[in-house]
């Protein structure tokens, strides 16, 4: 049913900007092992956070840590609410460093991948 009130068509807008969204989330070298044996996650988000921000890769860290990772050993992927040293982030192909790092804002269909460039031998 189409309405003639201009504020309830900027709120429909408004929910609609609201809704969670979903990215791919990848994790090779290693890291799959932490997070079920699985190379490939899809995970939603929401798009604005309590702070009214939106979500960032810290956020998606935690998220991944809480939610997503079944391996008790979660040093192995976090230190200190960040990645470890010798993992590398790609965002979209791209090194996370000329992204912004953990404060880039995650967008809808984004392509996150983790990988651990420390190997056993």
């Amino acid at each position: 049913m189409m309405t003639t009130d201009p504020g309830a068509s900027l709120h429909t807008t408004g929910m609609e900007a609201l809704s969670p969204f979903s990215i791919a989330v990848e994790f090779t070298g290693g890291l799959e092992m932490l997070f079920s044996n699985k190379h490939k996650h899809s995970v939603t988000l929401p798009a604005q956070l309590n702070d009214g921000g939106r979500p960032n890769i810290s956020f998606l860290l935690e998220h991944l840590v809480e939610n997503v990772m079944k391996d008790e050993r979660k040093e192995l992927f976090i230190l200190e609410g960040n990645v470890r040293p010798g993992i590398l982030v790609l965002i979209n192909d791209a090194d996370w460093e000329l992204e912004g790092e953990e404060n880039y804002e995650l967008q809808p269909g984004d392509n996150i991948v983790f990988v651990s460039t420390l190997h056993g031998g």
